[in-house]
């Protein structure tokens, strides 16, 4: 106990010279070089980093516009060295060209470590390959393709338009991200467990599972923003504060999904429907995983889907109440195929309604920044040198307010940006962007293996309450 308090007592210290050195650098850590913030001995650019972590975002960014690489380095104290790009070439370099030199690292998967495991999300190596594969795999099979637009089908038919349409004919308001995160987190629950949690029925408490996992994601992602590390490491170490309840709800995510997983794998072993086996956890457990693995690993593929979608088609309802010539636009599109039947293959062929969506995580994307960990020393294409264990991340949030990249216009919500207009064609085609321009599903060996699923239940959604209107 003396230890920990040893170390408790040293971070506080710490503040307080923090605290004393920005009563009078008030003026000066608001200056910036080309390269980022302005840094000082052994502190490094702390304070402008803790001045600025309640909008982190919008800083980076305008960071970002003030350096010609559209590259910046932020020194902190107590940790290596933080790279910020929003540089195309970068991001090819750092996700693809050399990707074995840049894993997520160990200081990353601290953060997310306690809640993820070892799940596919927040590991690297044999760990991660093998698990690629696998889910590679499973993500390519047409039956979960199949089941999955059932299980959406069923939701959005039978449980999210009702929600919304009863609040329409009463006259009441609805907040539809938190009607949209619900609907969510069914559909990913379904499919990933084949359990369903029956969240959009709103005349019950939350279920306990969803709460937990808002807990413990909103607690493991603010461990990012502290301007200083051993902060929160402390406060884990003395279990108190935030770390106490991030403790209690990450216990709570792996008891009630083990216990899933246990009795999953109960109605397997004395038989059941087709039907029954087609969600991810039956796959899994059919190829051999279990116990702890399985359970990350399923933990991992529902925290991909619980927000993610959500937040992209909340921008978008926002986007298009605010643009009614785009909206106009994508009823033209939507209204033919609503009387026809929508399936797969249907919703592939909108191209003005992805055009929407891409435009939307363009502006506001799910995720709006992500880090790995350089394994080596290296430069980057721009001449950015990176030392080994500096923390680089890519930022598609800043990358889509680059002029740059997307011209003058790029504060504008224009789907048509998405079009090439090619001779003798009687339609404008979507036009091929780099991913590493819009990194928002990842790029290169880690893309996102739910992509195309993901396109398929943001569309569907999409499609159904538009034409509800």
């Amino acid at each position: 106990m003396a230890f920990f308090l040893n170390i408790f007592l040293l971070a506080v210290l710490v503040m307080i010279i923090l605290l004393i050195i920005s009563s009078y650098s008030t003026k000066k850590i608001q200056e910036t070089t080309a390269n980022g913030p302005r840094a000082y001995p052994l502190i490094g650019s702390t304070l402008s980093f803790n001045k600025n972590r309640h909008r982190l975002l919008q800083w980076y960014t305008e960071l970002l516009r003030l350096s010609p690489s559209q590259t910046i380095s932020i020194p902190l104290l107590g940790n290596r060295r933080t790279i910020v790009t929003a540089n195309p070439e970068n991001v090819e370099y750092i996700l693809k060209t050399k990707f074995f030199n840049f894993p997520k690292g160990k200081p990353f998967t601290d953060l997310l470590g306690d809640l993820l495991g070892k799940g596919i999300f927040n590991v690297d190596g044999h760990a991660w390959s093998s698990q690629r594969k696998l889910a590679s795999h499973v993500f390519s099979a047409r039956s979960l393709r199949s089941f999955s637009f059932e299980v959406l089908k069923e939701e959005v038919e039978n449980r999210l338009v009702p929600v919304l349409l009863a609040a329409a004919d009463a006259g009441t308001a609805v907040d539809l991200q938190d009607v949209l995160k619900r609907f969510a987190f069914d559909v990913v629950c379904k499919v990933s467990l084949g359990w369903d949690p029956d969240c959009l029925d709103l005349t019950r408490p939350v279920n306990p599972l969803a709460e937990a996992f808002d807990t413990a994601a909103e607690i493991s992602a603010r461990r990012a923003t502290e301007p200083v590390y051993a902060v929160w490491k402390v406060k884990r170490a003395l279990n108190v504060g935030s770390e106490r309840r991030l403790r209690e709800a990450i216990r709570t995510v792996h008891v009630l999904v083990s216990e899933i997983v246990r009795a999953k794998r109960k109605s397997l072993e004395i038989g059941t429907g087709e039907e029954a086996k087609q969600d991810l956890l039956s796959r899994f457990l059919a190829a051999g995983h279990d116990g702890e693995s399985v359970r990350d690993m399923v933990i991992s593929f529902i925290m991909a889907g619980r927000d993610t979608t959500s937040a992209a088609m909340t921008w978008l309802f926002w986007l298009l109440s605010e643009n009614g010539d785009v909206e106009r636009k994508l009823l033209e599109e939507v209204d033919p195929l609503i009387s026809l039947g929508l399936g797969f293959e249907e919703l592939k062929e909108m191209s003005y309604t992805k055009a929407c969506l891409c435009e939307a995580m363009r502006l506001y994307p799910p995720v709006s920044w992500d880090s790995k960990h350089a394994a080596n020393d290296d430069v980057l294409p721009d001449g950015t040198r990176v030392k080994k264990g500096d923390k680089v991340t890519y930022f598609p949030y800043g990358m889509g307010r680059m002029e740059n990249l997307w011209g003058k216009d790029w504060d504008e919500f224009k789907p048509s940006r998405w079009f090439d207009s090619k001779p003798g064609s009687t339609r404008p085609v979507l036009k091929p962007v780099s991913p590493f321009k819009f990194p928002v599903f990842q790029a290169g060996p880690r893309v996102c293996v739910g992509k195309e699923m993901a396109f398929m239940q943001m569309k569907y959604v999409l499609i159904w309450l538009v034409d509800s209107r």
